[in-house]
């Protein structure tokens, strides 16, 4: 092991880096259940919990060897190292990423970013998919979709020789669960009245778990941009945490506002997911963009929001959470704005936003088709009504209120 302090620095703010993502699970849940309604929340917390553990023992078992194959692979579309993991004889030492981190700190961090991928999809299916037909396309998709995806970019495959630039993932892992949010929320249908005059929209039921959530987003997406410096360098690492933060709180400023100005009322949700587009909107351009750009980028992801949330309804494509709106068009925005804004080649850039789209939206397709005829997609409208913590858990998230719960003085 090496004696190097500058190594143990690396590794340690790498591992730290991890910590952080793996809090935005924690922010994915909240999020997602405070939208949801409550009928609802176990099957929500049940399926971010499993998404996160499928992604680690998928991702170790083919996704590292598939993202990142090796050199003989450069250029390539796809490779393939093996299965497992394995650091071999430099994988622990300085010798491995020039002394940044170790072999199990670089699984471990590109582990938790596969998960993500997945945890997007959750929230624009919820409250009407079967839990074993989302569970079984979740580890699939994490397996074998985003690895290869990666691997054209981050893996050294044909996009990196292309000049595209996509920092910490706008591409890479939001839009890739982007795609696949919306063909899933597409298919299964809207819930319940969701569209229908005369019926009662589901609406969510905890906006203070739903701050809670996206503040821990928020949170850890220091780790989600800071760690994809690869490095603690002081200069490197400061610049894209400033960058991110300005472009979190022009996204809500935007969002807000613009929801203000349509609507007449300021709409915390939509305050919300402008947070949240605003830090999809740099994190492919993070390093690169400046803070004034970053406060741009964030800005017009935050309207973006707003407008393609309208978009979807219009279109009558039911997302609970605003996932297809804040990870896919605030990520292939972000993309585009690295070629805008940051310096790079809008030609590659866009190259690597059509590729994922071509990649990722037929796969999605014949995966819920065939996971539709293989398991059924969608829960029955008995079931929804009934809510899916009863019917696929026989458990509910909140002890119901019966008379003998009340206080005296309301009986």
């Amino acid at each position: 092991m090496s004696a190097d302090p500058l190594f143990w620095v690396n590794n340690t703010w790498m591992l730290t880096a991890t910590f952080l993502v793996f809090i935005m699970h924690l922010g994915f849940a909240a999020l997602e259940s405070g939208l949801s309604q409550a009928k609802n929340t176990v099957n929500v917390l049940f399926k971010n919990l499993c998404v996160l553990s499928l992604g680690l023992l998928t991702y170790a078992l083919v996704g590292f060897a598939l993202m990142y194959p090796g050199p003989e692979f450069a250029g390539d579309f796809i490779g393939f190292a093996g299965f497992g993991i394995d650091p071999g004889l430099d994988g622990l030492t300085a010798a491995y990423a020039e002394g940044a981190y170790t072999y199990w700190t670089d699984f471990i961090f590109q582990a938790m970013f596969a998960a993500t991928a997945a945890t997007i999809v959750s929230g624009a299916v919820a409250e009407r998919v079967r839990l074993s037909a989302f569970l079984t396309f979740a580890a699939i998709y994490v397996a074998f979709v985003y690895p290869v995806v990666g691997m054209w970019h981050w893996g050294g495959g044909w996009l990196a020789e292309q000049g595209f630039h996509d920092f910490a993932g706008s591409t890479i892992v939001h839009s890739v669960g982007g795609w696949a949010a919306l063909v899933g929320a597409w298919m299964l249908g809207p819930r319940l009245g969701r569209f229908r005059g005369g019926r009662a929209e589901p609406r969510p039921h905890s906006l203070p778990l739903s701050a809670i959530g996206a503040l821990l987003l928020w949170f850890g997406w220091y780790g989600f941009n800071g760690g994809s410096v690869l490095s603690a360098d002081p200069a490197a690492l400061s610049l894209v945490v400033v960058t991110t933060s300005l472009a979190a709180a022009s996204g809500v400023m935007c969002a807000a506002g613009g929801s203000w100005v349509t609507t007449g009322k300021p709409d915390l949700g939509m305050a919300l997911n402008g947070a949240l587009g605003g830090l999809v909107g740099v994190t492919a351009g993070a390093d690169v963009l400046s803070p004034a750009g970053a406060v741009i980028v964030g800005a017009t992801s935050g309207l973006l929001v707003l407008v393609a949330t309208r978009l979807m309804e219009r279109a009558r494509i039911d997302d609970p959470v605003g996932a297809v709106p804040v990870h896919l068009a605030c990520g292939i925005w972000a993309t585009l704005c690295v070629g805008l804004f940051g310096g790079g080649s809008l030609a590659a850039q866009a190259i690597g936003v059509l590729a994922t789209a071509a990649f990722c939206l037929p796969i999605s397709l014949m995966l819920f088709k065939v996971l539709d005829l293989a398991l059924g997609l969608r829960v029955s409208e008995a079931e929804e009504v009934r809510g899916l913590d009863l019917e696929e858990h026989g458990v509910e998230a909140y002890a119901p209120i019966t008379q003998e719960a009340l206080p005296l003085a309301a009986k």
